[in-house]
């Protein structure tokens, strides 16, 4: 049988597609701007008739009723990244939060971790040889789908093509369901203050020397940073996720990729995470690259770009260097996400730059603490910190002792809570 033969003897409803779930069953669920959507809607329908169903996933962008009360019992997220959709869920107990390293999100299935039982998925129509992209959403989904017992597909016209380790065959699917819907969308947002923004993104931007590799998330610093790098030359990007500046600095000549020592020309990712603007660029685009994220996000793969520049955020940061990025005390906010695997990738890279970027204040409380509150996750650990970056200059922690750290981060914070945190240091013996 040709594959078009055999692709139409699997296309199904997503009402019937959704009836091969049964209780008990774990069940993997793409995420970011890949969400399908019309099959999820259908296991919500059907979830009454099911029992202890677990989703696993990490981010996904756009409703999910399929964590709301009434579904307790049917069904239950395992999330490895808490989202902003799933974050009450999470807190009220209604939903479970696995941390582990998103360089190995896809081995815990991989490795029969958590054995799947099926994989809900997203993919471009196949090509002539009968091959689907992963489209937007490559690292997260691969290893994950391809380790699951039952492949159901959403085949969105409206999915990008995307290249790189981005392909499955339609002969690995069980079950096809053809859509036509644009993807969900993330746009670009400014957050907080312009000005401390501005500020931040400019300190950020001294550090970044000409032909250096950048990995950039999205959000309010990320977006103000491109600015700042319209006059570098040949910057190059391994990433975890890509969004719509990239295009920009691609357009104005900045990011050639040329000079990078590990996939020159290339930008290698793992998601796309934007707007249409974004999807339809990425679309068969050669010079974009999708991989899965045991692969972009290890450490030692990172290492290997030269000039690596790994720029992330956090919730607080106390005065010994300590990072925490995924909880507000014990109330779990978010997850450790790529963000030690670059941090540790940059340190070890050839003239490698791992960054800690924060405001210095956040509800006119200080993002810079003596002691992280009680029950706080340390994301990145002291041992790992390098650069701490605030609107009031750049603290460089490496190889520094605890006394100079502390000063270091107290010169860095903002001006009414210097004096306060230069007491508290005394008072623990670091000054």
């Amino acid at each position: 049988m040709d594959w078009q033969k055999l692709y139409q003897s699997k296309i199904v409803s997503a009402e019937e597609a959704v009836r091969h779930i049964k209780s008990g069953d774990r069940v993997f669920l793409t995420g970011n701007c890949s969400v399908p959507h019309v099959l999820l809607q259908a296991l919500v329908e059907y979830a009454p008739q099911l029992r202890d169903v677990e989703i696993c996933q990490a981010l996904t962008v756009g409703p999910a009723d399929y964590v709301s009360p009434g579904l307790e019992g049917h069904l239950r997220v395992n999330t490895m990244f808490i989202s902003a959709n799933v974050r009450k869920a999470v807190q009220e107990g209604r939903a479970d939060f696995t941390p582990v390293l998103l360089s190995e999100f896809p081995l815990l299935f991989k490795r029969k971790v958590l054995p799947l039982d099926v994989a809900l998925v997203h993919l471009s129509p196949p090509d002539e040889h009968g091959f689907c992209s992963f489209g937007v959403e490559v690292g997260l989904t691969k290893s994950a789908t391809e380790s699951a017992r039952l492949i159901i597909a959403e085949v969105n016209q409206q999915m990008p093509r995307t290249l790189g380790d981005s392909f499955i065959h339609v002969s690995r699917l069980n079950y096809v369901i053809p859509v036509d819907y644009p993807l969900p969308e993330l746009p670009l947002t400014d957050e907080g203050s312009s000005e401390i923004v501005e500020n931040i993104a400019r300190h950020i931007a001294e550090l970044i020397p000409d032909g250096a590799t950048i990995q950039m998330g999205i959000g309010a610093i990320p977006n103000a940073i491109l600015k700042y790098l319209m006059e570098k030359k040949d910057l190059g990007v391994h990433t975890e996720l890509i969004s719509d500046g990239i295009i920009d600095l691609v357009e104005a000549g900045v990011l050639t990729n040329a000079r990078k020592t590990l996939h020159p020309g290339k930008v290698i990712a793992g998601f796309a995470l934007g707007t249409r603007r974004l999807f339809d660029w990425i679309d068969d685009n050669p010079i974009i690259e999708l991989h899965p994220t045991e692969y972009v996000n290890d450490p030692f793969v990172i290492a290997q770009n030269d000039r690596m520049v790994a720029i992330n955020s956090a919730i607080e940061v106390d005065l010994t260097g300590q990072v925490c990025a995924d909880s507000i005390g014990p109330k779990l906010y978010s997850g450790v996400g790529g963000q030690l695997d670059f941090i540790y990738g940059a340190a070890r890279a050839r003239d490698g730059i791992p960054i800690i970027a924060l405001p210095s204040t956040a509800r006119q409380f200080s993002r810079i603490v003596s002691t992280l509150k009680p029950g706080a996750g340390v994301v990145t650990t002291r041992n790992h910190v390098h650069y701490v970056i605030t609107e009031y200059g750049i603290a460089d922690l490496y190889g520094k002792t605890i006394r100079q750290r502390a000063q270091a981060l107290i010169n860095i914070a903002h001006p009414q809570f210097r004096e306060q945190l230069t007491c508290e240091a005394k008072e623990l013996n670091y000054l």
